[in-house]
């Protein structure tokens, strides 16, 4: 079992809470015995082998075939905002992480996407076939726009109860008038997102006057970067980037940051792992 998916697993251990100040989990009865594991904090008590503890001195858990059985769900932001990188675009570098996320998938497994075109749930598929048709959904056909609120909204109206989300985008259209949403996602679901990292993060390459065109609109305006307007660019990044996964670990986000060089990293950092 990866790593990856034994933290999939333990994360529907993790409180939401439900609004009142109760945590809660979400678990399943289960139905078919798997395994034996030591006990971790969120297990469900009713669980616990007694006499595997008192063989082991430790406390053990009962596994069943649904408590290892997972739905998993990505959105990957694939706007014009998305499309740039200095080697490759970040949303190049998403899918790679979308392969990562979808080869978590064991046998049982469901798997789902939410594209532009909206759900792609193979019916009758589990495990890497199922996974395998959502890492080739819309691939290399990014549309011109992309409704990533809209995105996360059919998410929320569409998966079942207790899906493991992913969401992949630079998030410039999540606003704060999309934090209730954000929260409703992240006390439904076991929500994951990767914030797309400024390629120019650290060193904006433009000196003097220069000509820049918003990529999402399409629209050009001259300006002058110097030294002070590139510090302030970097800060700008900076602040942003630090006040969105503020936004989103409030709301049970788990939240790592994509860039282009390595983006497994960015999920490893998610969960932290390794």
């Amino acid at each position: 079992m990866s790593d990856l998916r034994t933290a999939l697993l333990r994360g529907r251990n993790r409180p939401r809470n439900t609004g009142a100040g109760s945590p809660t989990t979400l678990r399943g009865d289960g139905y078919e015995f798997v395994e034996l594991r030591e006990y971790v904090a969120g297990d469900d008590p009713r669980r616990i082998d007694w006499a595997s503890t008192a063989r082991t001195g430790a406390l053990q858990t009962r596994i069943v075939l649904e408590d290892v059985a997972l739905t998993l769900a990505a959105i990957l932001d694939e706007s014009p905002s998305m499309q740039v990188g200095r080697r490759r675009s970040l949303a190049a570098a998403g899918n790679e992480a979308l392969d990562v996320w979808y080869d978590a998938a064991s046998a049982d497994d469901r798997c789902a996407r939410i594209t532009g075109d909206g759900l792609v749930a193979p019916l009758g598929l589990r495990g890497r076939r199922s996974a395998l048709v959502c890492m080739d959904s819309a691939r290399g056909t990014g549309p011109a726009s992309f409704d990533f609120v809209g995105a996360l909204e059919v998410a929320y109206a569409a998966l079942p109860r207790g899906t493991a989300v992913l969401a992949i985008g630079d998030f410039f259209d999540v606003g704060i008038e999309q934090d209730r949403l954000l929260a409703q996602l992240g006390m439904r679901f076991d929500c994951t997102a990767l914030v797309a990292r400024d390629p120019w993060a650290d060193d904006l390459p433009l000196r003097g006057f220069v000509r820049m065109r918003d990529v999402e609109t399409g629209s050009a305006r001259r300006l002058f970067v110097g030294k002070r307007e590139r510090c302030a660019y970097a800060r700008a990044v900076c602040d942003r980037e630090l006040r969105l996964r503020e936004r989103l670990a409030a709301r049970n986000w788990r939240v790592g940051a994509l860039t282009e060089d390595n983006p497994a990293h960015a999920l490893y950092e998610a969960f932290a792992l390794r």
